[in-house]
């Protein structure tokens, strides 16, 4: 049913103009609001989201109030140092260390976060590790070392494990 406003309605409003005709206008009240539902995730997924984005404030935070534990493999398969690696992140990857993560840590597949720096091409955390003295003669559950996981193009890594061109 459509409404056809008249110049009266207009200059008055609808609803002073159905009062003055005599018309009882009922005001319409919003529906009272629903509480608010908010979602609480575990504190090792919260905790995996702020080493994947690099959060090293919240990081620390969370460490120093034994929220989580740095060996935790996640369901990812790895613990917080090996997503520290695959970020790129070497600050966040020193700061993990900083707090007892260990450079030996393995994850569901025997990966060190040596192998994964050499993965994934990381020659920056790679050094880092081996200064700390991590062992570039582990080897994985595949029985691969972390050199055996340098892409051949990534000259750094190569030289960094002293792999020349012809090896």
């Amino acid at each position: 049913m459509k409404f056809y406003e008249s110049p009266t309605t207009q200059s008055m409003g609808i609803k002073t103009y159905a009062q003055s005709c005599g018309v009882q206008v009922a005001c319409r009240t919003a529906a009272p609001l629903k509480p608010v539902r908010s979602v609480h995730f575990p504190n090792d997924i919260v905790f995996q989201d702020y080493v994947k984005h690099g959060e090293l404030e919240r990081i620390g935070r969370f460490i120093r109030a034994r929220r989580v534990e740095l060996d935790t493999i996640y369901t990812s398969g790895m613990a917080a140092i090996h997503e520290a690696v695959l970020s790129g992140n070497l600050e966040c990857v020193k700061l993990l260390i900083r707090y007892g993560a260990d450079v030996h840590q393995r994850d569901e597949e025997g990966w060190t976060p040596l192998h994964m720096a050499c993965s994934d091409g990381f020659p920056h955390i790679a050094r880092y590790l081996l200064s700390l003295g991590a062992d570039p003669e582990l080897e994985n559950d595949c029985g691969e070392k972390p050199a055996d996981l340098i892409e051949p193009d990534n000259k750094e890594l190569l030289e960094l494990f002293g792999l020349g061109a012809n090896d």
